[in-house]
């Protein structure tokens, strides 16, 4: 006789065998069996981020060395690369959600480390300023008081370095570099905070915006490749092992100098003395 209690039994009993026999994927799957069973790995790409990241108006190709990093480390798994539009400042939301499994060129920052996990640097990048004629502060002292205006792209690593450590000074942030630029170019600001690399790229375009500086004492922005923050290590281990060998072999600063001089026209020789990559 079929009693209700043991009705119940086995209705529970046949659930919790259904659930042991659901692939893995269909439970907490971790990013590298992701890319194994799908082949493709998710990455986020910033527009108008030369020479991170830049999409072709005429033909919708994406360039910039983040790109290529992108490509060289999907080409080392055996993996597709599948491309999502982000911003600097949805990036961490974007790794948080699953939406994409690594972000390159992304600031490890305290406040970021607690919401997404971050690989070994891929490179050292400095913070500048693109500044005004007739402004040419020798130490960030010099810029961190309340008459000196600067622009940040809001997100970005000089938002949060400026935040940090030019808090005396008026910060005025804008949704993208652009807008930070135009707000140099326009007269509202006396400086526009910039990594290096973004520095030089936007004076080689528009010399006429003034000067870079490089205050000291040099502030260095370790810049790395964004993953998500899970148990498993597998993914994150595979990246630091790939990021070893590309600097080992050259290709690091190889990839980035072959960008700069491609995609904003400055030549490896003249990329500053102080800075090093």
């Amino acid at each position: 006789m079929i009693t209700r209690r043991s009705f119940v039994t086995g209705i529970c009993a046949g659930g919790m065998g259904s659930m042991m026999s659901l692939p893995a994927f269909a439970q907490a799957e971790s990013t590298m069996a992701r890319i194994k069973r799908t082949k493709i790995l998710r990455t986020g790409f910033v527009a108008g981020a030369a020479p991170y990241y830049v999409k072709s108006v005429a033909t919708g190709e994406w360039e910039g060395f983040c790109a290529d990093f992108a490509r060289q480390l999907a080409a080392s798994l055996g993996a597709q690369l599948q491309i999502v539009d982000t911003t600097w400042g949805n990036a961490v939301l974007d790794l948080q959600s699953n939406k994409i499994d690594c972000m390159f060129g992304m600031a490890p920052t305290e406040q970021r480390k607690k919401t997404v996990s971050f690989s070994e640097p891929l490179f050292q990048n400095t913070f500048t300023l693109v500044a005004k004629k007739g402004f040419d502060p020798k130490t960030w002292a010099e810029v961190d008081k309340p008459d000196v205006r600067l622009s940040v792209d809001q997100g970005s690593n000089q938002d949060t370095f400026a935040t940090q450590s030019l808090s005396h000074a008026a910060l005025r942030r804008f949704e993208t570099s652009g807008d930070a630029t135009l707000a140099l170019q326009t007269g509202r600001v006396d400086a526009q905070v910039l990594v290096v690399l973004l520095a030089v790229t936007v004076l080689s375009k528009s010399p006429q915006l003034g000067h870079l500086v490089v205050p000291s004492p040099q502030a260095l922005a370790p810049t790395a490749i964004g993953v998500q923050k899970e148990d498993d290590q597998v993914f994150t281990a595979y990246v630091n092992d790939w990021l070893a060998k590309q600097r080992a072999a050259g290709y690091i600063r190889k990839t980035i100098l072959s960008n700069m001089q491609k995609l904003a026209g400055v030549d490896p020789s003249l990329f500053p003395k102080e800075v090093t990559l």
